[in-house]
């Protein structure tokens, strides 16, 4: 849970968040020892990558999630392996897939 008055190395002014919504639907706030991202849901292309790759290779998986998801924050996040992993631990909740229903006819 993110604190409310803390300030993080990457936060942006709400104007951008409302810009990148716009852009791109959902936006994301992951934080982690002082540092904040953005991140935006992965389109089709991406998550393609991320399951051709996955499977064998997790962490490589969670990069590409993390570098085709990014809309901003500390540049850190993407470097420093204690950061990224803890990260990493969030990346599957944006991913949502949605209920559907066959029916025969």
């Amino acid at each position: 849970m993110m604190e409310k008055h803390k300030e993080y190395i990457g936060k942006v002014d709400d104007a951008q968040v409302q810009s990148w919504k716009n852009a791109h639907g959902d936006v994301y706030a992951v934080t982690v020892e002082g540092s904040i991202c953005y991140l935006k849901k992965p389109d089709r292309q991406t998550f393609r990558a991320i399951t051709s790759v996955g499977q064998s290779d997790p962490i490589r998986g969670n990069e590409i999630l993390l570098e085709n998801c990014w809309l901003g924050g500390d540049e850190s996040i993407k470097t420093n392996d204690e950061k990224f992993f803890a990260v990493s631990g969030q990346l599957a909740k944006i991913i949502e897939i949605k209920q559907s229903d066959l029916k025969k006819l």
